[in-house]
């Protein structure tokens, strides 16, 4: 949706369609209607600016934009207002926090705020204060239930989305005090084995806290359960404290009471919080009279809180006698019922039909498990790429969380979150629409269409295919023209395409994906109603890789090696990673590309830290998922290097199986994005499945990227049902039969058999054998 920040432009396909809806929305005047490019906008900003003593804003925007490339859009709406509700926080952290040091705060704060811990960051001319050191959380939920609570690494859990928290302490009657967020290290884990749960234990001076969090069906609603344990020696009290933050910061409580049978917290005057017996003993504080931490020791019960700030806090009290434990349990009910398309749906259900993992390496193997139904929380209306910070839909994100789904045999999934695309598609130019200004869309969204056919084997219907012409006509619009002497000529406009690749260019990214897109178009609409359409969807994506191919050779000669920056116009820098589309996963060049390797090389040498892809550009921390595209680039290659950031990725992972968007290289925690970042889940799924199975081509790959110590291991290796191109198959590695190796077995389902399986283990000779044949042996490479 365009608004009137945005410039009206011209000399496209899609600057006509943008002037007939500008014509409905704004009012008409003499000759026309008022367009915002008339109105003397600047000078009253300029005007305003400098009567104030401002700098001049629109000289500073005009600075601002001349580092990159001309385009339509310079930031999406959509980010900015993000960016905006972010920093707004920030700017309410930095007026509380630093001011109110005594009060018990969120792990992060606690860390980022300690002058004595890694962690810490100077505040002096810091306008707003955010987490930047320790963004981790772990999203709790059901299958059938959109709504995803949060829980931080010291156990500090926020039911609903961006608001206050739950957190427990305990206290000692001999003076000892356990709060989660001041203890150094506490033991946090996933518990897989009824639902999903995370546990916390916290251990200080002979006092413990246990808190068990779960979300489960109660009454028909899903309900955030929590079961606090605390003892501690010398007796004393298990509190269980309302706080009004989360793991972003501020979250404003304005009024908080306890209802008269002394079992539920009224918050805004809603019973939200409710308590499975009655509270012993309760303290409520409003800003002025300090966090209620500081109260707990008076005698008096105060009932409730108004607080004008919104910084209302309290505490429920439960006795603990000497040397015995006591369990409390709380529970909220959720804000929404399960949704009528998903019903209730118990895990085992939901995870019935989807591929199994059997490893010797029990850490991968969990974190397998864990990925999977992080997919499955984040998937049951549309797709998020996070339960918090991130939880909007990008197609960028959606695209390989849906190929995750489909290569995982979540197929139901995927289906429902493909079935929203044609809602975000703008019926009357095609575009396929998140975020304003992003050319990369359309072909990811025809590529995911494609990929699901050829995964399911379900042809689309007539109105999809509709779709998939819209969208491929779209992009074959949207190209540049060629013969001006530029050297972007025929490439896609310059945008500003995956927000870590840098300022708006005319990035390779976007034109990896606009061809497969195109090609994807071409394949769908073979024998459909409109057979031509599939003939010049393939003659654009040609004329596309024409214009990418020639603009590679000059930047070979300009470079000096044969690589991928990320655009025309830079550098070898870490932006070059968005380059590695091409080879994965679109699989549009060999698998020995010597571009492709070639960037893959340049990446490995310069821009890693601890093992990991560090990406400097806005990020600035370690890449889980990014880390994984470069692995599945030598995955194909047969290179083992592939192996070691496999490894480097688990071991960056949360005790609870997460990984953030971007990983702080000090505290290891999440310094940019969601806490628990799904694209990064959906990494870790396809790295397993093509380490078992992949396609290439026309063959079927079997045993491509398994870790040699798992062969050696004497332990059988085992992965399916995946489902792929030729059908669903079933791969099972070993343990080694003396005097005849290591036997790799398939059984499949096929829709069409492959031209050939592959099976070519990273350090053994490749074996090549027919569909029918279900088993043949590997053997290492000779050394001699």
């Amino acid at each position: 949706m365009r608004t009137p920040f945005h410039i009206f432009y011209a000399g496209t396909n899609e600057a006509a369609a943008d002037e007939r809806a500008a014509q409905a929305r704004w009012p008409q005047a003499a000759g026309g209607y008022v367009r915002w490019n008339w109105l003397p906008w600047k000078f009253l900003l300029r005007r305003a600016a400098r009567a104030h003593g401002f700098l001049d804003p629109v000289a500073l925007l005009a600075r601002l934009q001349r580092f990159a490339q001309p385009s339509e859009v310079h930031e999406p709406i959509e980010l900015l207002r993000a960016g905006v509700v972010f920093h707004a926080r920030g700017l309410i952290n930095a007026r509380v926090i630093q001011h109110n040091l005594d009060w018990i705060w969120p792990y992060w704060i606690e860390r980022q705020f300690d002058p004595g811990d890694a962690a810490f960051l100077p505040r002096a001319f810091s306008i707003t204060h955010v987490n930047l050191t320790h963004r981790n959380w772990t999203a709790l939920g059901i299958p059938s239930c959109p709504d995803l609570p949060i829980v931080d690494p010291r156990g500090l859990v926020t039911p609903f989305l961006d608001g206050w928290s739950l957190d427990a302490w305990v206290l000692g009657g001999d003076g000892a005090v356990l709060y989660p967020s001041r203890v150094e290290s506490s033991n946090q884990r996933l518990d897989l084995s009824d639902g999903l749960a995370v546990i916390t234990d916290s251990r200080r001076h002979g006092v413990r806290l246990l808190g068990e969090l779960k979300v489960a069906h109660r009454d028909g609603t899903p309900t955030l359960q929590a079961h606090y344990t605390g003892y501690a020696a010398a007796g004393g009290f298990l509190a269980v404290a309302l706080r009004p933050y989360n793991p972003e910061g501020i979250s404003f409580i304005h009024q908080v009471a306890l209802s008269e049978a002394r079992r539920e917290w009224l918050v805004e005057g809603r019973p939200v919080v409710q308590f499975g017996e009655p509270i012993e003993r309760h303290s409520a504080s409003a800003y002025r009279h300090g966090d209620v931490a500081t109260r707990l020791a008076e005698q008096t019960d105060t009932a409730s809180a108004d607080c004008d700030v919104g910084l209302a806090s309290a505490a429920a009290l439960f006795a603990l006698p000497a040397g015995a434990p006591r369990r409390v349990e709380i529970s909220v009910p959720l804000a929404e019922r399960a949704q009528e398309i998903d019903t209730v749906q118990l895990w085992p259900d939901v995870l019935a039909g989807c591929a199994r993992l059997e490893i010797p390496e029990t850490g991968h193997r969990f974190l397998y498990e864990a990925a999977l139904r992080t997919l499955v929380l984040h998937t049951v209306n549309d797709v998020y790429p996070g339960p918090y910070t991130y939880k909007r839909f990008w197609f960028r994100d959606a695209v390989f969380i849906i190929n995750a789904l489909l290569a995982a045999g979540l197929t139901t999934r995927a289906e429902r979150a493909l079935a929203r695309f044609p809602q975000r598609q703008n019926p009357a130019t095609g575009y396929f629409h998140s975020q304003e200004g992003e050319w990369d869309s359309n072909g990811q969204a025809l590529w995911s269409l494609l990929r699901y056919r050829d995964l399911t084997g379900r042809a689309l219907s007539e109105p999809w295919l509709r779709c998939v012409r819209k969208g491929a006509r779209w992009i074959a619009r949207k190209r540049l023209p060629e013969g001006r002497g530029e050297p972007h000529d025929g490439l896609l406009p310059a945008g500003f395409s995956a927000e870590h690749l840098g300022p708006n260019d005319y990035y390779y990214w976007d034109d990896f994906w606009a061809v497969a897109g195109l090609r994807a178009a071409a394949t769908l609409c073979e024998g459909s109603a409109e057979p031509a359409d599939a003939a010049r969807f393939s003659s654009e994506a040609e004329a596309l890789e024409r214009a990418i191919a020639r603009c590679l050779q000059r930047d070979e000669q300009r470079l000096g090696r044969p690589a991928m920056p990320a655009s025309p116009y830079r550098r070898l820098d870490p932006g070059a990673v968005g380059s590695l589309a091409v080879g994965y996963p679109l699989q549009s060049c060999p698998m020995d590309d010597r571009r492709l390797l070639g960037t893959v090389e340049y990446l490995l040498d310069k821009c890693m830290v601890n093992g990991g892809f560090f990406q400097d550009m806005v990020h600035s921390g370690i890449n889980a998922y990014l880390t994984l595209h470069i692995a599945q680039v030598l995955l194909r290659a047969g290179d083992a290097r592939c192996v070691s950031l496999l490894d480097t990725v688990a071991a960056l992972a949360s005790s609870t199986g997460q990984w953030p968007e971007a990983i702080h290289p000090r505290t290891l925690g999440g310094c940019m994005g969601d806490g628990q970042h799904v694209w990064a889940a959906a990494e870790w799924v396809m790295m397993i499945r093509n380490g078992f199975v992949r396609e290439e081509g026309e063959r079927l790959v079997l045993a491509g990227g398994l870790p040699r110590r798992w062969l050696d291991s004497g332990e059988r290796l085992a992965f399916g049902p995946a489902p792929t191109r030729f059908g669903t198959v079933r791969v099972s590695v070993g343990p080694m039969e003396k005097g005849r190796g290591i036997p790799v077995c398939w059984e499949a389902q096929w829709r069409r058999r492959p031209e050939a399986i592959v099976v070519a283990p990273l350090e053994g000779d490749a074996v090549v054998a027919a569909a029918e044949d279900a088993k043949v042996y590997l053997h290492w490479r000779s050394t001699a």
